[in-house]
C-alpha cells in the first residue's frame, strides 16, 4: 500500500468511517473490526454473512475476529495496569 493510501485509510479508521475506502474487501473488513470493537454486543449475523460475501471462510472470520479481540484484551490490560508508551529517543 502507498504512503498516500495508508494516509487515507488511517484518516477514515479514525474518523469512524470505514466506508470511505475504496476498497470493498478493506471496507468490510475494517467496518466489522470497528464494530466489534466499539459495540461488540451488536455483532450480529448480517456482518458475518458479509464478510463471506467478499470471500472469507469460517477460519479467516475466525482469525479477524480473534485478532480485533487480541487487540482489545492487551490494550486494555495495559490500560488496567497504567502502561505508558515507550517514547522515541
Amino acid at each position: 500500500m502507498a504512503p498516500s493510501d495508508q494516509n487515507q485509510t488511517l484518516a477514515a479508521l479514525e474518523a469512524g468511517r470505514p466506508n470511505d475506502l475504496a476498497d470493498g474487501t478493506d471496507r468490510v473488513l475494517l467496518s466489522y473490526a470497528l464494530k466489534l470493537t466499539h459495540t461488540p454486543g451488536s455483532i450480529e449475523q448480517a456482518d458475518v454473512d458479509a464478510l463471506r460475501r467478499v470471500g472469507l471462510d469460517d477460519l479467516a472470520i475466525h482469525d479477524l475476529c480473534a485478532i480485533v479481540a487480541y487487540f482489545a484484551f492487551v490494550n486494555r490490560v495495559a490500560d488496567g495496569l497504567g502502561v505508558e508508551l515507550e517514547s522515541p529517543e
